[in-house]
């Protein structure tokens, strides 16, 4: 699908990194005109997946998380968070609420959070090579929200 507009950013697995992260994310998605609670689901769905990529994909090095944001038609907001780390070895397991592999101090709930605040959710690992986390919302926009009858 051509996008109407799109960034591109590669930035470092460092945990400083998934603020920065929400704020281009919510920069981004501010041209689509998204309504408060909108804005909070891509900051929150943005900020497990790069959290995962942080935490997960390299948990003993810094390496490379590439964000891209697509604005697609019908006011379609396109994330994807790729990582080239560990990657996963079960992703049907790694989607199943409360699982996790970062230890005690981790919820398990990064996967879940994510697909319950997107319209759809994707997410491709090969052990080894990396993961890549797409993620898609309609946003309303304030203004259509108002209109409606």
């Amino acid at each position: 699908m051509k996008a109407e507009n799109e960034s591109v950013l590669q930035f470092p697995s460092l945990s400083a990194n998934e603020a920065f992260a929400r704020q281009v994310s919510a920069a981004f998605a501010a041209q689509m005109d998204p309504t408060l609670e909108e804005l909070g689901d891509v900051k929150t769905a943005v900020s497990e997946a790069v959290t995962n990529a942080i935490v997960h994909a390299y948990p003993d090095r810094i390496g490379p998380v590439h964000l891209r944001l697509r604005r697609l038609a019908g006011n379609v907001l396109e994330i994807t968070v790729k990582d080239r780390g560990c990657g996963i070895a079960d992703v049907a397991k790694a989607r199943e609420p409360m699982f996790t592999t970062g230890g005690a101090e981790r919820s398990g709930m990064g996967i879940t959070i994510m697909e319950s605040f997107m319209n759809s959710f994707s997410i491709r690992s090969v052990p080894g090579k990396g993961t890549t986390v797409r993620m898609r919302k309609k946003l309303t926009g304030r203004g259509e929200a108002a209109c409606k009858p």
